[in-house]
């Protein structure tokens, strides 16, 4: 009743949807409820009760869960079976909001209180949290420590143990989205504009803590009690999330490289802007986009320069295309910001000692991306329930035979040959 259905959309088998919007390519199915809410292009709800909120694309939910209070979900999200999301009536006044950013994951049961608001990539371990959270780091396991009475955070979880499932999901939502018009340009890779500006913001947090002998250190203000939050392997993810922002930087200079095709060093920086500072960005329906550049669309429709939907919708194609050029940018300041140097400093010397390094770092993420599978063909819990090994391999594939991790391998021995073949190339 009273919807909109985008095109490609399947709605089936005993659905609910009153005052909706599903974009193209999503589907509703199996009981699922949906009101008073927007549902992202490509995304999926299942057997599940969504109440006013607006839900970017390539968001996953099914089994029985609830949205109980309004939620921003940006995206590449994926809600475990039994989650309640905002648990309402935990006040006398009008029910609140959840906000989370793109790569939203909630365990097994979970059970959260409204307001919350959580980083981008953030995983939260099976559980009943008490009390409202504000978690502003990217990348981070999200666990109630109930035996010692604390809530525990681990940042940069994803990459040191579950990075199968960050790279993965990344390739799925790109091989999935069956738009047929892409007028918005939607970001996949979790290394992008919004997240490398929280991880930032985070090692700028990590500067002002003194973690003690085993890593951890105490905040304050992120859950709205009284107990201890602590933070852990703060040395640990202080290292990993400094390489991965010199990997973000590389990956886009190496892309850049590929398409201008210059013929040395010194013609290869001419083509890089050195003016800017690290811009802000926000995420807008799945499209990052610099916040300054949205500041001044708002601007401009408030003095009727833009005058019609139409004017808003070419807006955002312009953004889109766009983009690259403005993530380029970003992502060179990235890296003279994390290296601490300006862009004179930018020598062809050290750019062959960034690439070495960020060779090291993809073969770390690509070898992170096989242990992290190989746990379930070596976990005696996981083979308990198979006679013998021949039998778990003929029920789940042999972990050489993966697709996904054979594709990873590739694309790694891909960029190697890439970085060694430009330091000969350019005599680095």
């Amino acid at each position: 009743v009273n919807g909109i259905v985008g095109y490609g959309c399947r709605i089936f088998y005993g659905v609910k949807a009153v005052r909706f919007i599903t974009a193209s390519h999503s589907q509703l199915k199996y009981g699922a409820r949906l009101i008073n809410s927007y549902l992202g292009n490509n995304s999926t709800i299942s057997c599940c009760e969504v109440l006013n909120s607006l839900i970017f694309p390539a968001h996953e939910q099914h089994h029985n869960n609830s949205f109980l209070c309004a939620s921003l979900v940006m995206g590449q999200s994926n809600i475990a079976a039994g989650a309640t999301i905002g648990s309402n009536h935990n006040s006398r006044s009008a029910d609140g909001e959840i906000v989370a950013g793109r790569g939203f994951w909630p365990g097994l049961c979970v059970s959260l209180k409204h307001n919350s608001k959580f980083a981008s990539f953030t995983i939260i371990a099976k559980g009943d949290f008490p009390s409202e959270l504000n978690i502003p780091i990217p990348f981070s396991l999200v666990s109630n420590d109930v035996t010692n009475n604390r809530l525990l955070i681990m940042p940069a979880y994803w990459f040191m143990y579950n990075m199968y499932a960050l790279a993965r999901n990344a390739s799925k939502y790109k091989d999935r989205d069956k738009r047929t018009h892409k007028t918005q340009h939607i970001e996949y890779d979790y290394l992008a504009p919004d997240t490398i500006n929280e991880i930032f913001d985070t090692l700028d947090l990590f500067k002002k803590l003194v973690p003690n002998e085993k890593g951890e250190a105490t905040v304050t203000g992120w859950e709205n009690t009284g107990r201890p939050t602590v933070l852990t392997k703060l040395p640990q993810s202080t290292a990993v999330f400094r390489e991965v922002i010199q990997l973000y930087g590389c990956r886009n200079l190496l892309k850049h490289i590929a398409s201008t095709k210059p013929v040395d060093f010194d013609s290869f920086k001419k083509t890089l802007s050195a003016k800017i500072s690290r811009s802000k960005w926000l995420n807008i329906g799945g499209q990052l986009i610099a916040e300054d550049k949205m500041q001044q669309m708002k601007r401009s429709v408030k003095s009727g320069k833009i005058k019609n939907w139409d004017d808003i919708h070419r807006f955002y194609e312009s953004m889109g295309n766009q983009y690259e050029n403005d993530k380029l940018n970003h992502a060179y300041t990235s890296l003279l910001e994390v290296l601490g140097i300006t862009s004179k400093q930018f020598t062809a010397s050290l750019f062959k000692d960034i690439l070495l390094k960020t060779m090291s770092t993809n073969d770390w993420m690509t070898n992170g991306i096989y242990e992290a599978r190989e746990k379930d063909y070596s976990n005696p819990y996981r083979k308990m329930v198979y006679e013998n090994n021949e039998e778990m391999i003929k029920v789940i594939g042999r972990l050489e035979d993966n697709s996904f991790i054979q594709e990873q391998m590739k694309k790694s021995d891909l960029f190697k040959k890439e970085v060694r073949s430009l330091i000969k190339k350019w005599k680095l």
